[in-house]
């Protein structure tokens, strides 16, 4: 384990590989990785609901906090969609020390939207048309350059 705690933020829309690159990522480093549809799915929760996710990921967040002081490696896949919320844990990782990776997964609506319908995962199911209007809210929330030169490495 190194010195120095390091979050991974993987970021993208439902069905743009995150769960993948994470469990990719966590035997790589090797690291600890939050993902809250599997924890509610454990739970036997719905996946849309918003107040136990936020809760959730509340929790997850303390428990990676503590990761990062102890000098481990914790890797967040909660979609963190807006430029807000992954500031947020840049600036909370970094005020403990550790370093910060962003790995985004830019993946067009229709490939997207097939591996959903391959995985129908989520229950209710999402409609074509929810992705679509999480894509148009992400248009203007995609990482640009000055947030690529916050974290100390853009994967």
């Amino acid at each position: 384990m190194s010195e120095r705690g390091c979050l991974i933020v993987v970021s993208g829309l439902p069905g743009s590989g995150k769960t993948l690159a994470a469990k990719t990522l966590e035997t790589e480093r090797p690291g600890v990785r939050f993902c809250p549809d599997e924890w509610m799915t454990t739970l036997g929760a719905s996946l849309w609901d918003g107040e136990l996710r936020a809760r959730v990921e509340s929790l997850q967040w303390t428990t990676a906090l503590q990761i990062l002081r102890a000098g481990g490696t914790a890797i967040i896949e909660w979609g963190t969609w807006g430029r807000d919320e992954r500031e947020r844990l840049r600036a909370e990782a970094h005020a403990v020390g550790a370093r910060t990776e962003l790995l985004y997964l830019d993946v067009p609506v229709d490939v997207l939207w097939a591996r959903i319908e391959e995985r129908a995962m989520e229950d209710p199911p999402m409609k074509r048309t929810d992705l679509v209007e999480i894509d148009d809210f992400v248009q203007g929330q995609r990482p640009d350059e000055a947030e690529h030169q916050a974290f100390d490495v853009v994967l």
